[in-house]
């Protein structure tokens, strides 16, 4: 399994969605994390022990509480990773819309005569 596969496979957690979305707006706490979303501090502190272990997050300490980070370049190399995915979709479909036209062309030439 890719790094990127293996974050894909941790953000397939709703909880962990909503965990990575505010962190997105800034570093955060567990508690303060665990006050903004309906499940239990120990939760968030398993989802994000989970996020930390694929790379997506960062955390340090600062005095007595940890706090926890989206690490931009964990990001970056998922974003690059589902634009390839892109890429290889759209190429395929080129593909495939070019040969339905050609197939269809070539029914139009023979109903001709």
């Amino acid at each position: 399994m890719t790094n990127a596969s293996a974050m894909l496979t941790a953000l397939g957690d709703p909880s962990r969605q909503a965990i990575l979305d505010r962190l997105s707006t800034g570093p955060l706490s567990v508690g303060q994390l665990a006050d903004e979303l309906p499940i239990s501090r120990p939760a968030v502190s398993q989802h994000l022990k989970v996020l930390k272990d694929v790379g997506l997050i960062s955390d340090r300490q600062e005095g007595t509480r940890r706090i926890y980070q989206v690490d931009p370049e964990a990001l970056a190399q998922l974003r690059r990773h589902l634009d390839g995915f892109w890429e290889r979709s759209l190429a395929a479909f080129a593909r495939r819309a070019a040969r339905t036209e050609e197939h269809d062309r070539s029914n139009d030439d023979d109903s001709d005569h």
